[in-house]
């Protein structure tokens, strides 16, 4: 199975985890496929999307979170259709790949965890090594999923950290097996850190 198949195969799954009930206004479809308007990314066609990323997309568009600062775990989709998604983590860009199912990604970056620059540069995720569920904190999720752009860094941090080497495919996979769980610890975190802002006691 090629690599566009297997996005649409595995996004179309994750999707119905998702996505629930809209609105009829809600669900009109962009004109050129069937990706709901509200969830179209909302940047303008962008053919050199890595030049100035940071400064460009400085947030995810999912979760509001500023990329500068998750610049470790960072990933930016390249459509097709030359619209860029800016996510700060693999979960978010999960819900990108699925709410734009109709949409080829050209190219999917992520940040490389194993460089020692600050911002970590971005790495095609087709050249990536992915190390899963290690005791490195996760973004947006309870278990992590770092890209590394050299295999045996990742490995390095295997074996001090613990966690299982994979490829893209296999820490998307991942991705959206966890979440629902990373979805309501998100919900709860983000409630009682309202509840702290208003002074109401959980």
């Amino acid at each position: 199975m090629d690599r566009r198949q297997y996005l649409r195969t595995i996004t179309a799954a994750g999707f119905l985890g998702v996505v629930g009930k809209t609105s009829a206004m809600e669900t009109a479809a962009c004109s050129s496929d069937g990706t709901p308007l509200q969830f179209a990314p909302k940047t303008t066609p962008d053919t050199d999307p890595l030049r100035d990323e940071l400064e460009k997309y400085p947030r995810c568009p999912y979760c509001g979170m500023d990329r500068r600062q998750w610049h470790h775990s960072r990933h930016l989709i390249h459509y097709d259709d030359e619209r860029v998604d800016p996510t700060c983590s693999l979960h978010c860009a999960a819900i990108s790949l699925s709410l734009n199912i109709d949409r080829g990604p050209r190219a999917i970056y992520a940040a490389d965890f194993g460089s020692g620059e600050s911002p970590r540069p971005l790495v095609d995720v087709d050249q990536a090594t992915y190390l899963v569920g290690s005791s490195l904190p996760g973004t947006m999720s309870a278990r992590s999923k770092m890209a590394f752009a050299s295999h045996s860094r990742a490995e390095d941090l295997r074996r001090s950290e613990g966690g299982e080497i994979g490829d893209f495919d296999t820490a998307l996979t991942a991705a959206y097996l966890d979440m629902a769980s990373d979805t309501r610890m998100i919900r709860q975190r983000r409630a009682e850190r309202r509840a702290r802002m208003q002074g109401t006691p959980q």
